[in-house]
């Protein structure tokens, strides 16, 4: 059963109830009312004969032996009466000759007759007044009856209808997205369905969008990571198996030169299938941390030794300046130096000679926590602002220039984003053509307290 059915269901069996509810209570309460009113009339009757009874069943002991004698006075009294006496297991103890008694207990008014709370008897009053009010009151109550009966009909269609459209209306924002989850089902990949309301159908219907934009996306990602991958991996491969046809083809011992360049496409292989398995890794949020105590401004200061030549050759100036006293985290150092080491070494490869290079430490606030930002700058031509939303994709090259001998793979800011995410950071860039750019990465001070790794 779909919603709109189990919707519709569930109205209609309240409305049914309700309406059935509303019956019984109206039938109730005109019912009672009646017989409130026909008691108010004969009450102080009934009450004489009641006590006359009690009189006669006390006198003969605690037994119904003379009741026929004292009704019998009490009916010359009253000659238009009718009455009907039943003991407490209701056998007849006195029934008049002169009427019907199924009629007289049908019609009659009934009164318990008690004793010290017990009941020791059924009293049946019928007079020509009594008949009238009766008839007065079953021709009121059946009246009162088909009337809310035919009400309750007449709403309960009315009912069942409401409940029919308002299923339909509720359900209709499914029914629009029921085609396109199976049309994205089948693979199509980015369908989008229209959003006409801001409540929650209107909330799934963006989050139901959204997905199906992600999942094109992850999908066109994927598509891109296969055919860079391929493309990647062809280069060196081509070279290995060209260079080894010539090798086999003459015949000859192989002599060392020969060699090198294979060694060295062979480590350029190596190097790309570890970087994307670190990748993947910290992606997957499996990447093994050694966290410890890290001296984040003694690893910057090892950093910039180790690349101090290359910086001299281009005559590049190198400052580090920190800004705080706590520059101490909880971290995986060697994963620090490979994030840090790639941001400085790209920032000395697009600083132009006689350039600078200045790195500083400051302390910030990373998701509300106490955290130390690291920012790298340098003073070269810049990225232009298309390049800036994909510089930490997997291949991407803000420079198309860039070969894959000397500008690498494109995987280094995406495995310094990869491991900055792991530790709970952030890393992000900024710049303006012409002026340089500036890499800022933020890590707390402690690791978060759910982490993966």
């Amino acid at each position: 059963m779909n919603v709109g059915r189990k919707l519709f269901v569930a109205m209609a069996v309240l409305a049914v109830a309700m309406s059935l509810l509303f019956v019984s209570a109206t039938n109730l309460v005109v019912r009672h009312s009646l017989a409130a009113i026909i008691d108010s009339t004969k009450g102080e009757t009934l009450d004489r004969w009641e006590a006359e009874l009690l009189r006669d069943y006390a006198d003969e002991g605690g037994s119904w032996g003379g009741v026929r004698a004292r009704i019998d006075r009490l009916k010359a009294q009253q000659p238009e009466a009718r009455i009907v006496l039943l003991s407490a297991d209701r056998a007849s103890l006195y029934s008049d000759a002169e009427a019907d008694s199924r009629m007289v207990t049908r019609l009659g008014l009934q009164r318990k007759i008690r004793d010290d709370g017990r009941t020791i008897g059924y009293l049946y009053y019928y007079d020509p007044e009594t008949a009238v009010l009766r008839k007065i009151q079953i021709g009121i109550a059946v009246s009162v009856g088909i009337l809310l009966a035919g009400a309750a009909i007449a709403l309960a269609l009315v009912a069942l209808l409401a409940a029919f459209g308002i299923s339909r209306w509720l359900t209709a924002p499914l029914r629009r997205l029921l085609p396109a989850i199976d049309r994205l089902g089948n693979g199509e990949l980015g369908i989008a369905v229209p959003v006409t309301t801001t409540d929650e159908y209107g909330k799934v219907a963006t989050a139901f969008n959204e997905m199906s934009a992600q999942l094109r996306e992850a999908e066109a990602v994927r598509r891109h990571l296969v055919a860079d991958v391929a493309h990647e991996l062809r280069t060196p491969l081509a070279i290995l198996q060209g260079k080894l046809d010539l090798a086999q083809q003459n015949g000859k011992p192989v002599p060392p030169e020969t060699l090198l360049p294979l060694q060295d496409e062979l480590l350029r292989l190596t190097r790309l299938v570890d970087d994307l398995q670190q990748l993947s890794l910290a992606e997957a949020k499996k990447l093994p941390l050694e966290r410890q105590p890290t001296d984040v401004r003694a690893l910057l200061q090892r950093i910039l030794d180790h690349v101090s030549d290359d910086a001299a050759n281009k005559r590049i100036e190198m400052n580090l300046e920190s800004r705080t006293d706590r520059a101490t985290i909880h971290a995986d150092p060697h994963r620090l130096t490979q994030v840090f080491l790639n941001l400085i070494v790209n920032a000395i490869r697009y600083t132009p000679p006689g350039g600078a290079v200045r790195v500083d430490v400051e302390e910030d606030k990373v998701a509300d926590r106490d955290g130390l930002q690291v920012t790298v700058t340098d003073n070269g031509p810049g990225i232009a602002p298309e390049h800036l939303p994909h510089l930490f994709d997997r291949f991407y090259r803000a420079d198309g220039a860039r070969t894959r001998h000397d500008g690498g793979a494109g995987l280094g800011l995406a495995i310094a984003k990869a491991f900055v995410l792991a530790h709970g950071g952030a890393i992000d860039a900024s710049s303006r053509v012409g002026t340089g750019a500036t890499f800022r990465v933020r890590l707390p001070y402690s690791p978060p307290e759910k982490s993966a790794n």
